[in-house]
């Protein structure tokens, strides 16, 4: 089962090799390029592309590597902080197994969604940026200059997968020039002064800035705005204003900070949990781990940056259009619940740190077996708990999709009557999954990112193509409500919870 999003971003690739104008220009506009480009290799089998496969190996390895950054950056850290060698690997072992076993990332990593692969990104981009700052206290210059360079690059590949990188990059960047004026004044600004320095501090600059650099103009040249990606029609904000009634209430957060931070903490914990007291302890042990582990042990700070998420889903949900809806709260359904998996790694480091609290001040190692045992107990509880209830993120894929597969199965089976080399003009971006199940062509279409070629067909499409799609809403059917002519209906799609299609052929081709 699979998100319209992650058929959407698996047509994009598709797209970009097979397309009447194939190319680099098919990236663009709302989705960052970087997880469309991961998959281009992949989506050239059309087999991958059907099945889905082409969109879930790239998953699949990011999980492994996210997994394996969670187990160092914990490992790591304790070791150098504490040097408890046992403890530390014990906390590790938490960490990384509560991350991998987590069912809701489980599932994504199945899919072609863009929450693994930045998931990736973020926690060793926190990873070599804890080396950087402890090198830099060690006065080791060599490893933490490579340390900082390594984090930008990674924060770099993060804002090319999800804006929620650039709300990070922005916080590593502030960070990261604090900390560098403190070790300035500390040693008289003999840092700013080293070539190796500057070389590093330059670099670092350079991959945060590259991305911004590269999309908007991108932006520009594609859709004439480069700010396309924020308020044109298929950015969250235009998504919402198109789809909401104006005697509906905007979604729940809206221009209120508070609502949203509890809306997106709830959805964390609902992808932690299926009991609502192990969603709360899971909450309250990550807080005191933070407080707690953070007194004790004051340079694991760079952990604090795992929170990031918080504040960028407050300021996304409040003021940028993006909706989370929830089944146990109002308007109690299901919308972006994956998002909680953004706190995942918070969540799971501070447990473990706060496990590793509890482990050293125990020291008989008879009782840090029961405390371990105690805390693996509760994620194999909480994770049972949510496999008997479904977990949320596939629960939220199998009622948003049920209808709309039977509606994209049902369309499907009309495109596969009409000519082999037939021509059709189609908006792809809402139910291009049709295509993908039949392996059509993507080439025999005109759709929406045929961009130029796209525009001078919607004054006439009867022109354009041999055949012609429209889906109520869609700005084909907007298209032929204004320009009829020379077209026939010979089919019409239809399925509960989605808006009709009809078929048209055109009598001038």
């Amino acid at each position: 089962m699979l998100y319209g999003d992650a058929v959407a971003h698996m047509n994009i690739a598709r797209r970009t090799i097979d397309s009447r104008t194939p190319g680099p220009l098919q990236l663009g506009t709302v989705w960052l390029p970087l997880p469309h480009i991961v998959m281009l290799p992949l989506v050239a089998f059309t087999w991958m592309w059907r099945t889905g496969v082409a969109g879930a190996i790239p998953s699949m390895m990011a999980y492994i590597a996210s997994v394996l950054g969670i187990f160092r950056l914990v490992r790591g850290g304790l070791l150098g902080a504490f040097g408890m060698q046992r403890e530390a690997r014990i906390a590790a072992w938490f960490a990384a197994l509560a991350f991998a076993a987590n069912p809701n990332l489980i599932y994504l990593q199945a899919t072609a969604m863009t929450e693994p692969l930045y998931l990736a990104f973020f926690v060793w981009a926190t990873v070599y940026f804890s080396d950087f700052v402890f090198a830099l206290r060690e006065g080791q210059n060599a490893p933490a200059q490579s340390a900082l360079v390594r984090t930008g690059f990674l924060l770099f590949l993060g804002m090319l997968t999800r804006y929620d990188g650039w709300f990070a990059g922005i916080a590593f960047g502030v960070v990261a020039i604090v900390v560098l004026a403190a070790a300035g004044r500390r040693e008289a600004n003999a840092i700013l002064r080293d070539r190796h320095w500057q070389r590093a501090i330059g670099i670092f600059a350079f991959w945060l800035a590259l991305t911004p650099a590269i999309w908007f103009p991108w932006n520009w040249l594609g859709f004439d705005d480069p700010l396309a990606f924020a308020t044109g029609p298929y950015s969250a904000r235009g998504i919402e204003q198109r789809t909401r009634r104006p005697d509906q209430p905007h979604h729940p957060g809206w221009n209120n900070a508070s609502v949203a931070i509890l809306y997106f903490v709830k959805s964390a914990k609902l992808n932690m949990a299926g009991k609502n007291w192990q969603q709360r302890t899971w909450i309250w042990v990550a807080i005191l781990g933070c407080l707690l582990g953070l007194w004790w042990a004051k340079r694991l700070w760079t952990w604090l940056l795992l929170w990031v998420p918080v504040p960028f889903y407050a300021l996304s949900i409040a003021h940028g259009g993006v909706p989370i809806f929830l089944p146990e709260w109002y308007p109690f359904s299901y919308y972006n619940t994956r998002y909680g998996t953004q706190l995942l790694p918070a969540l799971v480091v501070f447990a473990a740190l706060l496990l590793f609290f509890l482990l050293a001040q125990a020291k008989e190692k008879s009782w840090q077996v029961r405390i371990a045992l105690l805390a693996f107990a509760f994620v194999m509880a909480s994770y049972i708990a949510v496999w008997q209830e479904t977990p949320i993120v596939l629960r939220e894929a199998i009622v948003n999709a049920r209808t709309r597969v039977t509606f994209e199965t049902k369309l499907a089976a009309q495109l596969a009557k009409l000519p082999p080399e037939s021509s059709i003009l189609m908006y792809t971006g809402e139910h291009g999954g049709a295509l993908q199940q039949l392996g059509m062509p993507m080439k025999r279409t005109l759709n929406e990112g045929n961009r130029k070629a796209w525009k001078k067909a919607l004054p006439d499409p009867a022109l354009a193509a041999d055949y012609v799609v429209a889906t109520r809403g869609d700005p084909v059917a907007a298209a032929i409500a204004q320009h009829p002519q020379e077209l026939e209906k010979i089919a019409e799609v239809e399925s509960e919870g989605q808006n009709p299609a009809v078929i048209y052929r055109s009598l001038i081709r």
